[in-house]
This record gives structure tokens, C-alpha cells and sequence, in this order.
């Protein structure tokens, strides 16, 4: 026993320092054993034991892939049905068994989807190109840049790359989400050469497809989120031109051109055009003048041009919902 348990034990039980510990018998040990389980209130049956902790790691490893997570789900349950608790190595060895058999079992069921159209797609990925010295499974694990208006196209043209390379929605449809992530985030760290070491073809294919679809699924959101600053750049370019051409053209609704039509249609109505003079009667030496159709057009849209300045200018301030010279 180390010094300080040894120093613990002595604090506890109020004995002075100078008490050594001596190794007891084998027949003693196991009655202080059987002590200390009743103290606690755990029992010692190793079968049970196995048994909790196998059923909760097999259960817990359908959607978790970590091995930390699978042990601290079997300790959990070992503690809740009051059992001493294996040692470390037992629990390790029984959490790599399970895992390798059902991640096996979801490797074999997503390769059986594929053609040999598909697999000759995937397989291509991890070809590396001479002359740049990358493959394309390595430009799957590139981030996107600034949102402009050519890299939003090259992020675009991307996205239709990947949804080319086939349906991976459809293959990963059984396998668990946090399944896929981990799949994902293993081969993400894993390099091309490396990755072409697998030898089990199953699990390599299943690698690249999770890998596949979270960049797919990304991009997806890269794509969206670069669409919406393109258009709140060219939204906020547009108010600003048409701020500056008021400022410069005098008052002026807002882009809004249907309340610019309805201020003119309020000022038509406030405002009617003077009356067409009658033609003279015959007999009075006065000639009317003739109206042609291009000066009917100019005054029309002078009429168009004056009204919303006419109402701007207006002392009542009834034309604009924000009073005189405001915007919509």
C-alpha cells in the first residue's frame, strides 16, 4: 500500500503514525473484502457484472463511437445497479469488442449501396495529382473564403461537384448521426496516404462517404451564408446610390416606387389640370392654337417630374407618413 493511503487509513481510524500495516493473510483480505461490500452496500457477482456492462455499452455504441464515452455509460450503470465495479482492462477490452463489431456491421451496410460506378467515384478521390501534389479528397477539407461575388460562383460550382459524386444522404440514412461525425472527424485528420493503408475496403469507403457528406452538408450552409452578404452588400450599395441621387436631385421618396405613384395620384387629385381653353366663336378674329401630341407628352411629364416635389414642399406635410422631405 503507498505511504500516503497507509498515512490516510491511520488519520481516519485515529491510530498515531508510528502503526505500520502489515500484508495480511489471503482468508483475512477476503473477509475485509466482504467488509467493505457491505459497508457500501455493492455485491461482487463478476457474470452480472459482465452482463450490465456489456448490454449498456452495446447500447450506448449504436450512436456514440468514443471509447471514453462507452466506459463512462457501463461504470454509470454498474453504479446504478449497485455492483463493484472491474477493473480498468476489463471494461477496455469488452468496449473495443463491441464497438469493432457494430462499427463493422455499419461499414458493411453502407458499402452495400454502392455500385461500381460509385465506387469508382470515391476511389478517385484519394488519387493525388502529380503536378500540385494534392488529391481531391484534400480540397474536401478546404474552408470557404470571403464572401464575393467570384468566390461565391467557385463555392457554388463546388457544391455542385460534391452532390455529382452521388446521393450520400441516401447511403448514410440508417447510420446515426453522431456515428457519421465521428467517421467524418477520423477521416478528416487522416492523410491520403494513410487513408489508403485501410485495408478493410468497407470501413474506407464508409470514411470518405461521412467525410463526403458533413463537407456537403457545410457547404450547403457556406453557400446560403454568402448569398444572403451578397445581397445585403448590394442591398446597402442600391440605398446609398439612391441616397446620393436625392441628395443631389432634391427631396425624393424612397425605393419604394409604389408610394411614389401614390403621391402622385394624391397630388392629381388635390391639384387638378387646368381646363383646356375653348376654341373661340367663329366670327371673333381669335385663332385657337393647335395642340399637337408631343406637347401633350411634355406636359404630362412635367405633371409626373413637379407633383412629388409639389407635395414634399407642401406646408401640411400629409403627402409623406414621415412629414415633409422624409423617407418611406
Amino acid at each position: 500500500m503507498p505511504p500516503a493511503a497507509a498515512a490516510h487509513v491511520c488519520g481516519v481510524l485515529g491510530l498515531p503514525g508510528s502503526v505500520e500495516l502489515e500484508q495480511a493473510a489471503e482468508r483475512s483480505a477476503k473477509r475485509h473484502r466482504q467488509f467493505v461490500r457491505e459497508r457500501l452496500g455493492v455485491v461482487y457477482e463478476p457474470a452480472r457484472v459482465r452482463e450490465i456492462a456489456e448490454k449498456a455499452i452495446r447500447k450506448a455504441a449504436q450512436t456514440k463511437d468514443n471509447p471514453a464515452d462507452l466506459i463512462n455509460v457501463a461504470l454509470e450503470e454498474l453504479v446504478r445497479a449497485r455492483c463493484e465495479l472491474p477493473g480498468y482492462t476489463t471494461l477496455d477490452a469488452m468496449t473495443a469488442t463491441i464497438r469493432t463489431q457494430i462499427n463493422t456491421g455499419l461499414f458493411a451496410m453502407v458499402a452495400g449501396q454502392l455500385d461500381v460506378v460509385a465506387r469508382a467515384r470515391l476511389a478517385r478521390l484519394l488519387l493525388v495529382d502529380p503536378v500540385s501534389r494534392r488529391s481531391e479528397l484534400d480540397k474536401l477539407k478546404d474552408v470557404a473564403q470571403a464572401a464575393s461575388l467570384t468566390k461565391f460562383k467557385t463555392r457554388l460550382e463546388f457544391l455542385r461537384e460534391l452532390d455529382a459524386l452521388g446521393p450520400t444522404e441516401q447511403w448514410l440514412e440508417d447510420v446515426p448521426s453522431g456515428k457519421v461525425a465521428h467517421f467524418a472527424g477520423e477521416a478528416k485528420v487522416t492523410d491520403v496516404a494513410d487513408l489508403r493503408k485501410v485495408l478493410a475496403e468497407d470501413k474506407r469507403l464508409t470514411l470518405i462517404i461521412s467525410l463526403l457528406h458533413t463537407v456537403k452538408t457545410s457547404t450547403r450552409d457556406e453557400v446560403v451564408t454568402m448569398f444572403c452578404k451578397r445581397m445585403a452588400a448590394t442591398h446597402k450599395k442600391g440605398r446609398t446610390s439612391w441616397r446620393r441621387y436625392a441628395r443631389h436631385t432634391g427631396p425624393s421618396p424612397n425605393d419604394c416606387w409604389e408610394c411614389s405613384a401614390r403621391c402622385c395620384r394624391r397630388y392629381a387629385r388635390r391639384c387638378p389640370r387646368p381646363a383646356r381653353p375653348r376654341p373661340a366663336p367663329p366670327g371673333t378674329g381669335h385663332r385657337r392654337r393647335p395642340s399637337t401630341a408631343r406637347a401633350t407628352r411634355r406636359r404630362r411629364t412635367l405633371a409626373t417630374l413637379v407633383a412629388p416635389a409639389a407635395a414634399v414642399t407642401s406646408s401640411r406635410g400629409r403627402w409623406w407618413p414621415n412629414g415633409p422631405g422624409g423617407w418611406c
